[in-house]
């Protein structure tokens, strides 16, 4: 995606980020993902030495959800050894690309949503079937926000001005997924989706900036980034994507309960190499279960606003490939 210009970033029609990757780079970064994974690991046993993959940048949700779940396996004595490894790149696709080519199953990726919307919008690459599906955990909510001095003071307001002139209410957001939900609100509120303008940014934190600085108009992000600068007066919530209020944030409506029925979430999920046992997935099943069953855990999940949705085994399987179409459909529209 490109960085941001003194000028802000280019404006551009919809169309998830077409990523371009030069062969040395993408060679460098498995080369030393490689390395670290094997760094960490050090052995294959699951409860003397684990590596969580986090498929991106530290900072991220994903980044965020693996060291939540190290820091509550080791206050719990969960596993001897938890170490988290970073590999960023191709919404996710790096770090699952490298995944398929290991084969101990004390390598936990955390996966979801976001992977299968950057999948679908290059048509190539590794997808989540190719990998064993360990365990859905939690789902995040995404939050649709303006800046504190905008005009619009509701999602009816800002609906009307994106009607009457799609291309110049611009949206931002952090990654795929924050445009898929941008996406589903426009198709649902009678948006032309060709027609919408969306502001890729690198992460959260330049997805607000392009709303404080008036690049962009609206952004749909992760609750728990983007609600800090909710609460410091930054920006103006004007609905939360979920089926109900949020405890603890009940002021904040739901889309649904405006009248713009949008559920979609950003769920997360563990996955382990290809080729795990039966008999390991058991067991890394069950250590999940030890895990988010702690108080650190339900601690981390309240304060992230995160949503548990435990889910294993061939309904697991279920869920992803029914996501994979869902999410497919939705990206064609913005593509």
């Amino acid at each position: 995606m490109p960085s941001t210009s003194p000028d802000g970033p280019p404006r551009r029609r919809t169309g998830i980020g077409r990523i371009v990757f030069s062969v040395i780079a993408v060679l460098t970064v498995l080369a030393a993902s490689a390395f670290s994974i094997r760094s960490a690991s050090g052995g294959n046993d699951i409860r003397t030495n684990l590596t969580l993959i986090a498929p991106a940048a530290a900072g991220g949700g994903w980044d965020s959800f693996q060291r939540e779940l190290q820091q509550t396996m080791r206050v719990n004595g969960l596993v001897n050894n938890v170490q988290v490894v970073n590999i960023p790149g191709a919404g996710g696709n790096i770090a699952l690309g490298q995944l398929t080519t290991l084969e101990d199953a004390n390598n936990l990726m955390v996966g979801g949503t976001g992977q299968i919307a950057a999948h679908a919008a290059r048509g190539t690459g590794p997808e989540l079937s190719q990998v064993t599906a360990v365990s859905r955990v939690v789902e995040e909510y995404s939050l649709v926000v303006v800046p504190a001095d905008s005009p619009y003071q509701s999602m009816d307001d800002l609906v009307t001005a994106w009607r009457a002139d799609p291309a110049h209410v611009a949206w931002t957001g952090g990654g795929s997924f924050d445009q898929l939900v941008m996406a589903d609100i426009a198709r649902t509120a009678d948006v032309p989706v060709a027609d919408t303008t969306y502001i890729p940014s690198d992460g959260g934190g330049e997805a607000i900036q392009a709303l404080l600085n008036g690049t962009a108009q609206a952004s749909a992000g992760g609750f728990a980034d983007i609600y800090p600068q909710v609460e410091a007066g930054r920006l103006r919530a004007l609905g939360v994507v979920a089926a109900e209020p949020l405890a603890g944030v009940e002021e904040i409506p739901t889309l649904r309960s405006q009248g713009y029925d949008v559920t979609l979430t950003n769920w997360r999920a563990l996955f382990v190499p290809p080729g795990v046992s039966a008999e390991e997935r058991t067991e890394l099943e069950a250590l999940i279960a030890e895990a988010v069953d702690t108080p650190e855990w339900k601690e981390a999940v309240q304060r992230n606003y995160w949503n548990p949705v435990p889910l294993s085994g061939a309904e697991l399987e279920e869920f992803i490939a029914a996501e994979k179409e869902r999410i497919g459909t939705l990206t064609e529209e913005i593509k």
